[in-house]
This record gives C-alpha cells, sequence and structure tokens, in this order.
C-alpha cells in the first residue's frame, strides 16, 4: 500500500465515521511502512493507538485489505524519534521549523496553539509577579507534584496565559512523552457541549482523563454552566486522584468567582493559589527594556531618545499588552516615517493610547482615600459637621477631586452631602493656600494623588 492509498483509504474512513472522530482518531495516523503482510502506522501516543486499534482497527483493516490484498494485519505503533516532540497539541499548523515550535503529538487531546513568543526566557520577572513565575518553573521542572492544582489569577495582561504556555514548552522540552494538553475553559466547554450532542461522552472522558498535565484558561468563563461545572468537577477529581497536575487560570481568585459551584471553588483553593498584581513602574520599565532589543534587530539604525521608556512605563500602567502594542505600533511608525523616535514623535503617534491609558479616578475613590487617610468615617466626610478634624480632610477632598476629576464644581457639591458649589470654590483656594504655607498638607496632598493614581 502506497501513500497515495493511504490517503485515498483516509478520505473512505472519513465518510464512514464521520467528520469529528476522522480528526481525533485517523488524520494523526501516518502509515509508517508495509513489511510481511503487516500494514504498521505511526500514532502521536500509545493511548491514541490502543483506541484506534480497538474501535477502527477492523476498519482500517478492510479497507485496506481492498486496496493491497496481502495485508493481513495492521499495527499501531509510537516511533521510536518521537521522543524529541513536545505533548500539547496545537489545532493551528505547525509553527516554522526555525521557530523551534512543538510538532502536534496527540490529536485526541482538543487543545489550543502554544505561542512561541512566551516562554520563560521572555517573561519579565518582577515584585508583582516573583511567586506566580517561581510557581511556575516549579511545576514545569516536571518533579513529584507539590501543590495541585497551581491556580493563577489577576487582571487582564498581566502575564497568566504567558506563565501556561512557558509551563507547557517547558514540559513539553523537559519530558516529552508527557501528555500536556493546555486550552481555553470555553474550549472545554465546546469540547464537551459537541460530545453530548453526538453521544460521544465516553471519548470525551477518555480524552481528557488520560493526559498528564491538564492546563485550562480563564476558568471563570464554566461559571453558571451548571453541565460543563459537573464534567470539569469530575474531570478535575480523576486527575488529581490520579497524581496528575492540574494548571488553572482565572481573572480573580477562586472565591470570588460568581456561580461557580462551591464544590469546584473548594477543590481549586487546595493547592496553590497565586495572586498577578498590576505591574509597577520597574516591572514596565523592564518589559519595555526587553521588547526594545528584540525591535533593534527588526529596526536596524533606528534611534530612540532618552526617557522615552520611562515616559511609557509611567503613563501606561493597567495592562502589558497595551504597553507593548504601544511600542510596537511606535517603532514601526517611526520606520515609515524614517525619524528619530523622540518624545514629541511618541506623544503624537500614541495619542489615543495616551489618552484611553489615564487614570479615571473617581469622587468616591477620593472620598475613600481620603478618609482612610485621615482615620475619620466616610459618613463624616461627606456630612454636614463643620469641625476641624473633619472640615479640613473634606476640603482635602474637594481639592482633589476638582485636580484629578472633570466633574463639575456643583457635582462635585452635590457628592459632598449636597453643598453649594460656592462651598467646593472655597475648600479648593484654601487648600491651594495650604500647600505653600503648611508642609504637612502638602505631603497629604501629594502621597494622596500618588496613591490614587498608582
Amino acid at each position: 500500500m502506497t501513500q497515495d492509498q493511504w490517503g485515498q483509504l483516509k478520505q473512505d474512513l472519513l465518510k464512514t465515521i464521520g467528520k469529528s472522530n476522522y480528526k481525533s482518531w485517523i488524520e494523526p495516523l501516518e502509515l509508517s511502512h508495509v513489511e510481511e503482510g503487516v500494514a504498521t502506522f505511526a500514532v502521536p501516543t500509545s493511548f491514541v493507538g490502543n483506541y484506534v486499534s480497538q474501535k477502527y482497527g477492523d476498519q482500517i483493516l478492510y479497507h485496506a485489505r481492498s486496496i493491497s490484498p496481502d495485508i493481513r494485519r495492521v499495527h499501531f505503533q509510537v516511533p521510536a524519534n518521537s521522543a524529541g516532540r513536545p505533548t500539547a497539541r496545537a489545532s493551528s499548523p505547525r509553527p516554522a521549523a526555525d521557530a523551534k515550535a512543538p510538532a502536534q503529538r496527540d490529536a485526541s487531546m482538543p487543545a489550543a496553539p502554544l505561542d512561541k513568543r512566551f516562554s520563560f526566557d521572555t517573561f519579565v520577572v518582577g515584585k508583582p509577579n516573583e511567586l506566580a513565575h517561581a510557581a511556575a518553573k516549579r511545576v514545569a521542572s516536571g518533579g513529584p507534584v507539590t501543590f495541585n492544582p497551581l491556580f493563577l489569577y489577576g487582571g487582564v495582561g498581566l502575564g497568566k496565559t504567558h506563565l501556561m504556555h512557558a509551563i507547557a514548552w517547558e514540559l513539553s522540552q523537559r519530558q516529552p512523552e508527557l501528555n500536556v494538553v493546555y486550552l481555553s475553559a470555553e474550549q472545554f466547554m465546546y469540547r464537551f457541549v459537541s460530545a453530548l450532542r453526538e453521544r460521544k461522552m465516553m471519548d470525551f472522558k477518555s480524552m481528557f482523563r488520560s493526559v498528564d498535565v491538564l492546563m485550562v484558561d480563564d476558568v471563570q468563563f464554566i461559571a453558571g454552566k451548571d453541565s460543563t461545572q459537573e464534567e470539569f468537577f469530575h474531570t478535575f477529581n480523576a486527575l488529581v486522584d490520579g497524581g496528575k497536575q492540574i494548571i488553572i487560570s482565572a481573572d480573580r481568585a477562586p472565591g470570588e468567582i460568581e456561580n461557580l459551584e462551591e464544590r469546584i471553588k473548594s477543590r481549586l483553593q487546595c493547592g496553590l493559589v497565586v495572586d498577578l498584581h498590576p505591574t509597577n513602574y520597574e516591572l514596565r520599565l523592564g518589559i519595555l527594556q526587553s521588547k526594545v532589543e528584540y525591535y533593534r534587530t527588526q529596526y536596524p539604525g533606528l534611534v530612540l531618545a532618552d526617557g522615552v521608556l520611562e515616559f511609557l512605563a509611567m503613563r501606561i500602567t493597567k495592562n502589558v499588552r497595551v504597553l507593548e502594542g504601544a511600542l510596537t505600533r511606535l517603532f514601526a511608525f517611526a520606520s515609515l516615517v524614517g525619524h528619530e523616535i523622540t518624545m514629541e514623535l511618541t506623544q503624537d503617534c500614541l495619542a489615543d493610547v495616551l489618552r484611553s491609558s489615564e487614570r479615571q479616578v473617581t469622587i468616591e475613590e477620593i472620598q475613600r482615600q481620603v478618609s482612610d487617610h485621615y482615620n475619620i468615617r466616610l459618613s463624616d466626610l461627606i456630612g454636614p459637621k463643620r469641625v476641624r478634624i473633619f472640615a479640613r480632610p473634606r476640603q482635602v477632598a474637594m481639592y482633589l477631586a476638582k485636580q484629578m476629576t472633570s466633574r463639575s464644581l456643583p457635582e462635585i457639591g452635590r457628592r459632598f452631602g449636597g453643598r453649594d458649589h460656592t462651598t467646593v470654590m472655597h475648600g479648593v483656594r484654601r487648600i491651594d493656600e495650604l500647600r505653600v504655607a503648611d508642609v504637612q498638607i502638602a505631603e497629604d496632598i501629594d502621597l494622596l494623588r500618588r496613591t490614587l493614581e498608582a
């Protein structure tokens, strides 16, 4: 049987067993050789080989004999050189070989593609993420399970997905025989629903419970989906009981995910729960500096003026993806127009990003922060009492509201117990005067402003 004949045989099987089963079980098979009446097929894992042999072996043999009558038996084996392959299956085309990206290993696994950029080498470590990085490195070392699951949580663009991809890459290099599956909670749910609809739940269970390391991104997505939560719970238990490692990410801590079953919350909290904190200035600057080294190779000859990176690290504070995207745009724009990357060019090129990244402080935030700073109750800050212990902090809060928000004086007055706009104007003017004469007031204003802008 030739490779062309095997290709035709696969098309015949596609018509017989359906597209879903074909993609999961037949498509990954490769005809290795035919010798002494035995057709040998290469399979990505022994699990796939056993399953295909049991469920589709007779059909494959039947079709093979129709092409080559001398074939008496079919055999499925993992190639000896498969140890060089990683175990996290990519559902998209394979990256170029020079990118050192993994080939597809277990086609039965409905995994998501791994991004070759997301490795430990490209992850910039700082105080806000050092614990998460250390925990991810420990899991990626492939040693005995010390905490299970590892639960990473934090806001958008703080590095959760980067660390999960890095773990998968590291494991694929250290222990290529492991079956590592990375996917989003949405993909898990989609596979589950498809299995229910096609009455293939046993296939689904076999897929997910045969993995060595399961990585589920954005688990908050399954909250409120009762049937998916039920299957996730049982899959989780089966893997943990079997000593398999689980890594989960979400946008908040397990106990804060609404509509997530209590038993799942309890399970998720049994391991190590790590918060990726918002980036600080030093970490953002480090990320930019690491990116600049790469862009210098892509845009040779471009000159970057002093202070630009520091400016971006100070202004774009919430989202690392936005920060990196801003730098990408800046280098591309400067290259196109042939100009040095100056502060003026930066402000012109990134005007929209800088506007959207400005910290939008609310009057309520200011009131809470001032109340905490002066150790008074919020009700006294906005209440009618005029004693100095409340009146001065109230004026400070009004001053900050005028300086840090776009609210009008009448609006600010309404937020401070329905006061007239002239009262607000007087308070703002008074604090302006005291900032010059009273060092303590000046220090309080500066500290409060920096805290609110953080």
